[in-house]
């Protein structure tokens, strides 16, 4: 071995060289001889390794190998060899420069360490695949957890890696990052609290991938397409992207209509403003024309009977409409609505279907029609939606009611041009 590395000085000795010259000589052809042999080992263990994963994937049932492939992990763990190789060896080339000994083995170290890293990287970008793959797993913030593991993997990196470079031993080196332990938290504030949010969104089940979520605060309306360790990205419905920090998903207030995509409906919650004025007890002839509505002509006819037995045995006098139980346009208008809702076909009958009358306003009666559309698809819910509200608006007049509406410049001048002189 002694011959062997020193064969390039002994022979420019004997030509007559001088020796730093012929120290340094030996010691670069030492050098690129050493890389030559790596290089060589390292290409061959490279087309080795990813030859034997890639037939192994072919033949195997799973796919995870394929994404180890993809995602070069065997061609990552093929450098270890060549590397520990240059390790033992390094020695023989700097036998006569001790000092570049030492800075090319700590500098061999630290690249250990990155290479340690890289391998565990592609493993676990590999295993997030594989996850996204399985059904149970598509909606989970595996993102954040991968995030997380390698962070703290690059943190014990590259204390390791100070501590080679320093010579104090890691724990030693840990421990004496007590005193730097505040500005260590305030650099990685954001990363703390999207670790800890990320836990308790996964937990909680607060969000999935996938899930529409409604964010005001960040402008956020749309579809959840990737959870991470500091934010959450969501698909806004006119396609563009907000990105919102994973601990608001704690901090905030949002809206997640996941409940609403797994139950049986979607919420019709809508009122109809209708003029005070126009409110009124219905008389024996106005009942008789509202029977011809043959949604209602059973439930009139049944109710004017109920109505005129109770007047009919109290002595009601009549002669005033007000004196005892009457009918109302608005009543029966309201009865209308929740006998069309039931038999209309878009609605869903065994969930709530009600319309109710609100307080009074200033812009009228609010008439509040609520039910559920058994359609959840968006442009189908709002079609259906649009079509209920287009029949009811368009029946208030067969009730002698109508839709409150602030007058407009045409009201004004209808109104100027009525009361012109002539």
């Amino acid at each position: 071995m002694l011959n062997i590395q020193h064969f390039v000085y002994n022979y420019l000795i004997e030509v007559g060289a001088s020796t730093a010259l012929a120290k340094y000589v030996n010691m670069l052809a030492l050098l690129i001889a050493l890389f030559v042999v790596v290089f060589i080992i390292d290409f061959v263990i490279r087309k080795l390794l990813i030859g034997l994963f890639a037939q192994f994937a072919s033949r195997s049932k799973t796919n995870f190998d394929d994404l180890l492939v993809a995602n070069r992990v065997p061609r990552n763990i093929a450098h270890i060899i060549p590397l520990l190789i240059v390790l033992e060896f390094i020695g023989v080339v700097f036998t006569d420069f001790p000092g570049f000994e030492n800075f090319m083995e700590h500098a061999l170290k630290v690249f250990a360490i990155v290479l340690i890293l890289w391998i565990v990287r592609s493993l676990l970008h590999a295993i997030k695949d594989y996850f996204k793959t399985l059904e149970r797993f598509k909606d989970k913030p595996i993102d954040s957890y991968i995030q997380v593991f390698m962070i703290f993997a690059w943190i014990i990196g590259v204390f390791s890696a100070f501590a080679i470079i320093t010579g104090i031993p890691f724990i030693n080196f840990i421990t004496g990052l007590g005193a730097a332990s505040a500005v260590i938290i305030l650099v990685f504030r954001d990363t703390i609290l999207g670790f800890v949010a990320s836990i308790q969104v996964s937990i909680n089940d607060m969000v999935r991938i996938g899930d529409w979520i409604t964010f005001e605060k960040y402008g956020a309306d749309g579809d959840v397409i990737e959870i991470n360790l500091a934010t959450v990205k969501v698909q806004n419905f006119d396609k563009t992207i907000t990105t919102i920090p994973t601990y608001a998903l704690i901090s905030d207030s949002f809206k997640n209509w996941r409940g609403m995509t797994n139950s049986d409906g979607r919420r019709i919650k809508r009122a109809l403003y209708i003029k005070q004025q126009g409110v009124k007890y219905l008389t024996e002839t106005d009942v008789e024309k509202l029977k011809n509505i043959e949604l209602i002509t059973t439930y009139l006819e049944n109710r004017q009977a109920d109505i005129t037995a109770y007047n009919q045995t109290n002595a009601i006098n009549k002669d005033l409409l007000l004196n005892g139980r009457n009918l109302t346009n608005l009543g029966v208008f309201r009865k209308y609505i929740d006998v069309y809702l039931k038999n209309h076909s878009a609605i869903n009958k065994d969930m709530m279907i009600m319309a109710r009358q609100l307080a009074p306003t200033t812009q009228g009666i609010p008439l509040e029609i609520y039910a559920f559309s058994s359609d959840k698809r968006w442009e189908n819910y709002e079609y259906i939606m649009s079509d209920i509200f287009d029949h009811l608006i368009a029946a208030l007049p067969y009730f002698d009611l109508e839709i409150f509406e602030l007058p407009s410049g045409t009201s004004f001048k209808s109104i100027l041009v009525n009361n012109s002189p002539s």
